[in-house]
């Protein structure tokens, strides 16, 4: 059963992910939507949010004073007004920021008030309950918040603490994978669709193929290497296009893909 947590939880954003991690919160029963006070600069997403049933606010700072656990849900290039606009509201709280870049001690000196922060990095797969989520370990939240914090993120997801100096490197992998792996999928497809498949057909397959084989890893903890030599039978046809993929340098291509994505973040770091 799921720990319940009883403190109050402020959204600063709640578009696609913040909209995602209330659901979840809420869905999940670990707190309850009155516990929930929210504040978006789109009033499409403000009415959104009330009609699910949680408190909307009139601004950033009405938010931080109606919670003990505060999420800034916003964009980097947003933080430096966002967390100005609480107008030291933040005083005394915890903060947990989704913005990649942006590191803790920067919140705190943009925060202008005494506060714990966690940094945190989510993807979009919270969307649909599978998402996955790094934690700062070397964070300065109380226990209680650490708990209370990864029982939040654990309702929509997997959880993994890393210390903040690797977080830029979960950017690269999980923050911005959705995208490889939705390209990936793309991909999958179109080869199917250039081999006469309807294009549904070929969409559905790839899908489930790629969620089949990530559960048989996140399950049963099998090395992808084996998951991949249990399909490539000798003279086979998946040799082959393990083949045509070497040879295209697929590797390579997603192992530079996850440089960039965590060089952009320590670049956003450094503004």
């Amino acid at each position: 059963m799921k720990q319940k947590i009883t403190k109050k939880l402020g959204f600063i954003g709640c578009g696609n992910m913040g909209s995602a991690i209330i659901k979840g919160i809420a869905d999940s029963g670990i707190a309850a939507k009155d516990q929930i006070f929210v504040y978006d600069v789109n009033e499409a997403a403000r009415e959104a949010m009330s009609a699910y049933g949680v408190t909307v606010t009139e601004g950033n700072e009405q938010v931080c004073l109606a919670s003990d656990m505060v999420f800034v849900a916003v964009k980097p290039q947003y933080m430096e007004r966002t967390l100005i606009s609480a107008n030291r509201a933040l005083e005394g709280k915890c903060v947990i920021s989704i913005a990649a870049g942006i590191p803790a001690a920067r919140i705190r000196q943009l925060a202008r008030a005494n506060v714990r922060v966690l940094r945190t990095m989510p993807n979009t797969p919270a969307m649909v309950g599978l998402g996955a989520f790094a934690l700062c370990s070397d964070c300065d939240l109380t226990e209680e918040e650490r708990g209370a914090a990864e029982g939040i993120f654990a309702a929509l997801g997997v959880v993994e603490w890393v210390p903040e100096h690797l977080i830029d490197a979960v950017c690269g992998v999980s923050g911005s994978g959705p995208a490889y792996a939705a390209m990936f999928l793309e991909a999958m497809a179109d080869g199917g669709v250039r081999e006469g498949l309807p294009r549904d057909t070929a969409y559905r397959l790839a899908a489930q193929t790629i969620l089949g084989t990530a559960q048989m890893y996140l399950q049963n903890n099998i090395h992808p290497g084996v998951l991949k030599d249990m399909v490539t039978s000798p003279a086979g046809t998946t040799i082959e296009g393990c083949y045509a993929l070497e040879k295209g340098g697929m590797r390579a291509a997603v192992m530079d893909a996850v440089h960039a994505g965590a060089e952009k973040s320590r670049e956003l770091g450094r503004k």
